[in-house]
Parts: structure tokens; C-alpha cells; sequence
């Protein structure tokens, strides 16, 4: 299963009158996988998820979820191994939280019993009985995700999943995601909070005007965009500049105080520096090393600086 291919894109376009909203895109997901689209608001995440999903057909290409099509009628087992949280939730304001559940698992012939379970899991148990109008957003987007979960899904799209939720309930929420990643589930999650996936992404897709501008591992995005880390040097205190002249003029120094100096190095340059940073002796005190993050990889590609 590790190795299996679980999505697949062949030049996918899709238009909605004059307007192209994806652009020739291609795209495999293996099994297990957490990618992460991010883009701009109109970049096509919502689309590309709507074409995976079978909600809408593509213009030209081809789209396979679970090897086959998504959007044929007949396609209804992987309709249930899958699990869906948009990004606005909205049910039945009248009926309780359990209620809702309950609607749901009968959609997937799945047991009430799992609904229970999922409603403790997200939180909810304490409120199952109350209406969904009295839900907070953040209830509403837990409840969303129970329902999301609900069949033990082998792939889930989850569209901006932590919309309406405070820092605490964010971090519960990628636990959940990360206990089903161990599970084997895969994930294909649309975000702008860029620090919360910046750790757990196993790929990332970067989307511009509906067209795809960047694909990898973060550590490969670093290397195509060739961003460089930034370098703090803390020494003994008043030997900054005695440092700095001892490490060269062709170290690219921005920073200099009393006791620590800043400078930035490409990938390429690290471990020579490292090297010659070692050899300064005991007048160095610490070194701490902070590569760019992924907000700057995606600025870099949004700026349009890459061949993309």
C-alpha cells in the first residue's frame, strides 16, 4: 500500500465559460502521502479538489482517484473511502450534533456506533445533544471533520480545515491528521496557514492562476527556489568585528552587535562556513542555523522568479 498510487492528473484543465480556473495539470499522489495546496484565493485549490472529488468533470485530462473515475456515477465504493471537510460547513441548524452524524453514516452505511466515537474524538461528545445553532464555528468545523471521518476514509480532502479554530483546537486537529497518516490514510489538504503544515507536508503544491508553479518536498523547494538559510554567530562579547575580519570579505554579513554577528550563506556554502566558523576556536559561543521558511519559498514562486 506504501508505494501505491492513490491520485493521478494527465494535463487536467478545467473552464467554467471563458475562464480557465486549472491549467494543464498533472499530478500523482502515492498512498500515505499529506500533500498540501497553496495558492492565492482564485489560484484553483477549491477546483482541483472539486475535480478529485468527482463534483465537477474536467474541461480536457484525465482525473483517476482510487484507479478510477471520481465523477462516473458508478464510482460509488470510492466515494465511500473517502472523506471530504469543505471549507465552509454548513447542516441543518435544527437537528443536534449527533443527529447531524447520524444522517451521515447512514449516507456511508456505517454503524452508529462509529459515530459516537467520532463525536468524542473531535470534541463533541459533551455536545451531541445541543442543535448545531448553537454551535461556535469551531464547533461547526469539528463537527465537519467527524463527518469528513466517518468510514475510516483511505483519502480525505480537507479545504482550509481549520478555519474558525483558535491555536489550542488547531494543534488537536493536526494530531487527528497526524494519528490517521500513521494509519496509512493519505490527505490532500488546501491551506494558507503555511507554518501549521510547514512540518508535516510530505509534498507541497504551489498554485498560481490555476496553474501549477512548484511541486515538491520542502527540502526540494528550497533547493529549486536556492533561497539562502541565514547564519547568527554568538561570540565572546567585543569580538564581532575581530570575527568578522578573520571569517573574510567574501562572507555576505547583515548583521553586527557587541556580541553576535548575522550573515547569509546559499545551501552550497553551509558546510564551509561551518568549517571556518569551527576553526575561529573558543571565541565562538554558539552558531544557530535557520534555513528560509516555507512563506518565503512561496513568495519566491508567486514573484514568478523561478523558470516556472
Amino acid at each position: 500500500m506504501a508505494n501505491k498510487r492513490v491520485i493521478s492528473l494527465h494535463s487536467v484543465a478545467k473552464q467554467y465559460g471563458n475562464e480557465t480556473v486549472v491549467r494543464d495539470l498533472s499530478l500523482s499522489v502515492q498512498a500515505g502521502e499529506c500533500v498540501v495546496l497553496v495558492g492565492h484565493n482564485g489560484a484553483g485549490k477549491t477546483t482541483l479538489m472539486k475535480l478529485m472529488l468527482g463534483l465537477t468533470r474536467p474541461t480536457s485530462g484525465k482525473v483517476e482517484v482510487l484507479a478510477g473515475n471520481p465523477a462516473l456515477r458508478t464510482a460509488v465504493a470510492q466515494r465511500k473511502a473517502l472523506g471530504y471537510l469543505p471549507e465552509s460547513v454548513a447542516f441543518y441548524e435544527a437537528m443536534t450534533g449527533r443527529e447531524v452524524l447520524t444522517f451521515y453514516a447512514r449516507l456511508k452505511s456505517v454503524a452508529n456506533t462509529q459515530t459516537e466515537k467520532l463525536l468524542q474524538l473531535v470534541g463533541l461528545g459533551a455536545a451531541a445533544q445541543r442543535r448545531v445553532a448553537t454551535y461556535s464555528k469551531g464547533m461547526r468545523q469539528r463537527l465537519g471533520l467527524a463527518q469528513a471521518l466517518l468510514g475510516e476514509p483511505r483519502l480525505l480532502f480537507l479545504d482550509e480545515p481549520t478555519t474558525g479554530l483558535d491555536p489550542s483546537l488547531r494543534q488537536d486537529f493536526y494530531q487527528l491528521i497526524d494519528a490517521m497518516h500513521q494509519k496509512g490514510v493519505t490527505s490532500l489538504i488546501s491551506s494558507h496557514a503555511l507554518n501549521e503544515v510547514e512540518a508535516r507536508a510530505s509534498r507541497f503544491v504551489i498554485m498560481k492562476a490555476g496553474t501549477m508553479v512548484a511541486c515538491g518536498s520542502l527540502d526540494e523547494l528550497y533547493a529549486q527556489a536556492a533561497l539562502p538559510a541565514q547564519v547568527r554567530i554568538s561570540v565572546t562579547p567585543g569580538q564581532t568585528t575581530r570575527v568578522a575580519e578573520r571569517l573574510g570579505t567574501a562572507v555576505n554579513i547583515a548583521e553586527l552587535n557587541h556580541q553576535s554577528l548575522s550573515l547569509w550563506c546559499s545551501n552550497g556554502e553551509k558546510m564551509p562556513l561551518i568549517r571556518r566558523i569551527s576553526e575561529l576556536g573558543e571565541v565562538v559561543c554558539d552558531i544557530q542555523i535557520t534555513p528560509p521558511r516555507l512563506d518565503e519559498v512561496y513568495k519566491y514562486f508567486m514573484r514568478g522568479d523561478s523558470a516556472s
